[in-house]
């Protein structure tokens, strides 16, 4: 089994690296990272830099692995040291909006542009890119985080999209929108001084609750949006 995680140097993504070496023994294992590879070192686990927003990139990437089982894009972006979510319409930024265009959106279609071929197997495989429910239009009663909100609708849309061009074109392959819920992770931390008790919880956590959703979904699963807990989001 050969299984591409896009991201693994993050808080989700470290997890799901060392999560996926224990669920799968007779797995290989290819992380990315952009700018320092994690600190999870295996017999099994390939480090590789790249590029998510830089098509060429991917496009390597994608010749050099050939055929892949999994593909998991766990790559994502919230803030930035100098500026947070917006709270109202007068915080927009244009050059904020788009650079949550370029990391939460774009490289998930790149990913399924150029790995369609390497997805396209006999058996089952699986593409899954980590969303957020604050991305689903008929869950957003409070409003808010404009930009943020934008580029998971959008990543939402695009999967949806490719989700059923591939229920032609790549049958086997089950295209998924996953939740992580909020995570303890750095991405997160400004945000968790009031969250509710039992809201948080660890990567670990959110890794198992992920491959549990792979292991259980089948190609007649394939576009569906799936929180952590096992839930459907609507769109």
């Amino acid at each position: 089994m050969k299984i591409l995680i896009v991201g693994g140097s993050g808080g989700i993504g470290s997890s799901l690296v060392s999560t996926c070496l224990d669920y799968y023994p007779e797995s290989n294992i290819i992380a990315t990272y952009n700018t320092h590879p994690g600190n999870i070192h295996h017999p099994r686990l390939q480090w590789r830099k790249l590029d998510v927003t830089i098509e060429e990139d991917i496009e390597n990437l994608s010749s050099e692995l050939g055929a892949i089982d999994l593909l998991i894009n766990a790559v994502g972006f919230l803030h930035s040291g100098s500026q947070k979510p917006e709270k109202t319409i007068k915080e927009f930024d244009p050059t904020f909006f788009q650079h949550n265009i370029n990391i939460n959106t774009l490289p998930s279609i790149l990913l399924a542009k150029h790995f369609m071929t390497s997805l396209r197997s006999n058996k089952a495989t699986h593409f899954v890119a980590l969303s957020a429910k604050i991305g689903s239009i008929e869950d957003n009663k409070i409003g808010g985080w404009l930009s943020y909100r934008v580029a998971k609708s959008a990543l939402n849309m695009a999967i949806k999209t490719i989700a059923i061009e591939w229920s032609l074109k790549v049958p086997n392959c089950c295209i998924i929108l996953f939740h992580p819920g909020t995570t303890d992770t750095h991405l997160s931390k400004p945000f968790q001084k009031n969250l509710p008790d039992g809201q948080l919880h660890s990567a670990k956590h959110t890794a198992e609750a992920l491959l549990a959703t792979i292991n259980s979904s089948a190609p007649a699963d394939t576009g569906k949006f799936i929180s952590y807990n096992g839930s459907e989001i609507p769109w």
